[in-house]
């Protein structure tokens, strides 16, 4: 009899890696320089008092600078939130270099130091963004709702920004292991985040935060631009006060007394 010999089966497909979402990745490293170019000659935009700007009357807000940012990089969007009627104010910490242990505790003074008895606007920009959340656990009675833009705040801190390693080498601790309790989810206060599809470090679902949030907002510019692109300030201060008149039932009184 002759033998046949049974053909050999086909060998089983190795598993398929599980799919990842481009969203909730960080953009390739070089973006990160095509930012820091786009930004340099905004840098003059910095120069001036670093008092609280706005009139005397208007609302508070205090807005938090992003990693290695200063109220000088700020000047623009405070700025920006003076011409819409709100007194906007620094948070006086000098560069943005990490979270440190005391970094809550400082911005928890400063909280204070604003307060009148209204509750104050928290305005964080990238780092400053996951800041201001975290606040919102703290003395969630003196603040009126928080905003973050471009905050990498949702999904994997080891992989939602392209300066991770950068971050780590000069905060000195590993990004998943802050100096203080990170929280996770939705505030207790409202939240507004901004995000950008053409965000050159913070990948979009980071900063979008998905189901963490009230109300997610895209905005067309650089991660840079949450600070400086102008037109992109001027729609962000719109996109609060339409956040805050469906969130309060009413539009929000503005400042009116100049600075004399």
């Amino acid at each position: 009899m002759k033998w046949e010999r049974t053909p050999d089966a086909p060998a089983a497909a190795p598993p398929a890696a599980p799919a990842l979402d481009s969203d909730a990745l960080a953009p390739p490293s070089w973006h990160s320089l095509v930012e820091v170019m786009w930004h340099f000659p905004r840098l003059l935009a910095g120069l001036g008092p670093l008092g609280p700007r706005g009139p005397v009357d208007g609302p508070p807000v205090l807005v938090v600078p992003g990693f290695l940012a200063t109220d000088r990089t700020t000047m623009d969007l405070r700025r920006a939130l003076a011409r819409g009627g709100w007194r906007a104010h620094p948070w006086l910490m000098g560069m943005n270099k990490g979270a440190k242990i005391d970094t809550l505790d400082l911005m928890c003074s400063r909280l204070d130091a604003i307060y009148d008895g209204r509750p104050v606007l928290l305005v964080g920009w990238s780092l400053g963004g996951m800041f201001v959340r975290e606040m919102a656990y703290r003395c969630p009675d003196r603040i009126r709702a928080v905003v973050t833009m471009g905050t990498p705040f949702s999904g994997d801190l080891k992989t939602n920004t392209n300066i991770r390693e950068f971050y780590e080498r000069i905060a000195g601790h590993d990004v998943n292991l802050p100096p203080f309790e990170r929280h996770q989810g939705k505030l207790a206060v409202p939240s507004l985040s901004f995000w950008s599809r053409r965000d050159g470090i913070v990948a979009p679902a980071a900063a979008r935060g998905d189901g963490e949030v009230d109300k997610s907002v895209e905005i067309d510019t650089l991660h840079m631009g949450f600070a400086v692109d102008r037109p992109a300030l001027s729609r962000m201060v719109r996109e609060i006060a339409i956040f805050l008149t469906a969130i309060e039932g009413k539009a929000p009184v503005m400042g009116k007394i100049p600075v004399k």
